[in-house]
């Protein structure tokens, strides 16, 4: 079984704020803490906040990988029903974060290597009873003990017994991409568990952790992702809006590049985000280019930057909610909700609590939760 823990810019999407320039299209503060003590602290080294994200926030090869155990689980548990990258990634997000922050190579080989704490009873990392070693180190680094290994966190003897070989070199390894979700998704479908049940995909998942909170928190994470996969329902929407709707979701894949993207399209970006990621070499879009190249397609000129965007239009308050927004209305986040000068972010709203959405550094464009990004600062009609 496994083993769970639970520079500024020129311009683009740079924006001032009261503390210091907070960067539109940074990932998201994360809800568990105040967003300008996040900001008097420092972003992490991965342009993000580790706690953030949805779709937005997997790195392209990790879901290409998660999309590939879906196709390949029914190999070895043919009567497996309703196996979907987003539980895997649920999975994923609650054990590794993706493995944000490490390199992941074509073939699928993380590195480095993603160990858990050693587990010899010392109640490091929330571990109270000692393993002894079955592997030898060949996975998990150490003859003197067990560690949890690999993006999806297994054992060991978990591994020994569910770990599959999916990128083709006739060796699973817990450290693959592409072995370590296949194995997960081996894992989760046990004998062969209907996954669309409610209740045998909870059942997975506390196999996996038989932990409450765990099941909670991969729950949450697998609904959100759910919401991002769906394809979006267009078809009460016409005019106007449903062509800066239709631009936008036509950019889908497009890399994110930190200052990319104008009236007429991709552009290259420029260097570099708070973070540290240039978008100098990539052709792309940042949010604020999105949005404006989506209404340029419909005839509307938007200033460059999301707090300016923010002034264009129709205000939708944050405190009407939501349910408030309306298919091509502008979404904004800040690092202060309440106070537009710090606006960091903005989408493009779908209906349906999603919007499209170009996030951060590393991911492309793709459809996201409104709930994805925190700060949550109301919207603006255009149309």
């Amino acid at each position: 079984m496994t083993r769970h823990r639970s520079r500024k810019a020129r311009w683009g999407c740079l924006i001032t704020a009261v503390l210091l320039s907070a960067a539109c299209c940074a990932a998201p503060v994360s809800s568990a803490i105040s967003a300008l003590v996040a900001l008097q602290a420092g972003a992490t080294g991965d342009g993000g906040i580790a706690e953030g994200g949805t779709a937005a926030d997997i790195p392209p090869r990790m879901l290409t990988a998660y999309k590939k155990a879906v196709q390949l689980v029914g190999r070895y548990v043919p009567d497996c029903r309703g196996m979907r990258w987003p539980i895997l990634a649920g999975i994923a997000k609650v054990e590794s974060n993706h493995a944000i922050g490490r390199t992941i190579v074509d073939n699928g080989d993380i590195r480095p290597r993603i160990y858990g704490v050693l587990l010899n009873g010392s109640g490091a990392g929330g571990n109270t009873t000692a393993f002894p070693d079955t592997d030898g180190g060949r996975w998990d680094g150490t003859a003197s003990g067990v560690r949890a290994v690999g993006p999806f966190q297994f054992l060991p003897s978990t591994w020994a017994s569910i770990g599959k070989d999916a990128n083709g070199d006739k060796i699973a390894d817990p450290h693959n991409a592409d072995d370590a979700a296949l194995g997960a998704a081996v894992y989760l479908c046990g004998n062969g568990r209907d996954l669309t049940k409610r209740s045998q995909l909870e059942a997975a998942i506390l196999q996996y952790n038989h932990s409450t909170e765990y099941l909670s928190n991969v729950l949450g994470w697998i609904d959100q992702y759910t919401a991002a996969a769906k394809a979006p329902d267009l078809k009460n929407v016409s005019g106007r809006v449903r062509t800066v709707l239709d631009a936008a979701l036509a950019q889908r894949g497009v890399p994110y590049s930190w200052g990319g993207g104008n009236a007429q399209g991709t552009s290259y970006g420029i260097c570099c985000s708070p973070s540290g990621k240039s978008g100098a070499n990539i052709k792309g879009f940042d949010c604020s280019g999105l949005t404006t190249y989506a209404y340029a397609k419909a005839g509307i000129h938007l200033p460059r930057t999301a707090a300016a965007q923010a002034g264009v239009g129709q205000r939708i308050p944050a405190s009407l909610g939501t349910h408030a927004l309306k298919p091509g209305d502008l979404v904004f986040y800040a690092y202060a909700p309440g106070r537009d000068s710090t606006i960091y972010h903005v989408g493009i709203y779908l209906g349906g609590a999603r919007m499209v959405n170009a996030a951060r550094p590393g991911t492309v464009v793709r459809l996201d939760a409104v709930a994805a990004m925190s700060g949550y600062a109301g919207g603006t009609r255009l149309l």
